[in-house]
């Protein structure tokens, strides 16, 4: 397997004409429906949420790299807030469940993630870091209650997606 800093130099200069990020669903636009299997492979539906709970969708690069346990500590620490403002949050990546079981163990995360192995959720948001590359970039989604995309981050930093969407969590 190869490592994150494998992958740091692809992320300069990937989001010319015609990339992933053209190509993400904006706010106001219905959200894609999706579903999924969590670290326990039990079954995540979006449906299943709709009108119950807005939900935070985040993409991220891989199970315990520097960034992405930063962004999950950070929303781990906040999920009092989250939970105030009716916010299911559920992280995405290639990871397989037994990597995001050791993940979720090891940082006490407390919350779901959701095991995109064939890349179908990721495509569906166009989070793949890359064409054909089995990675996200980092991108978060805040779905309202309508099902509708209310705000997207798609910034590298990890602290800005904490930053903004807490933001919306009034």
């Amino acid at each position: 397997m190869k490592s994150f800093s494998h992958y740091t130099g692809l992320v300069l200069g990937l989001f010319g004409p015609g990339s992933a990020a053209e190509k993400t669903p904006k706010p106001g636009e219905v959200a894609p429906p999706i579903e999924g299997v969590d670290q326990d492979g039990k079954p995540w539906k979006l449906a299943d949420r709709i009108g119950k709970k807005r939900v935070l969708l985040y993409f991220y690069p891989m199970d315990g790299t520097a960034g992405c346990t930063k962004e999950a500590c950070s929303l781990r620490d906040q999920m009092s807030d989250f939970n105030r403002g009716n916010v299911e949050v559920v992280g995405v990546s290639f990871d397989r469940p037994e990597s995001h079981r050791k993940f979720i163990a090891k940082y006490r995360l407390n919350f779901p993630l959701l095991s995109d192995v064939g890349g179908i959720i990721s495509d569906a948001y166009s989070a793949r870091l890359r064409p054909g590359c089995d990675m996200n970039r980092r991108v978060s989604f805040l779905l309202g209650l309508d099902g509708r995309i209310v705000h997207v981050t798609d910034a590298l930093d990890p602290a800005v997606h904490i930053s903004e969407m807490r933001g919306f969590l009034t």
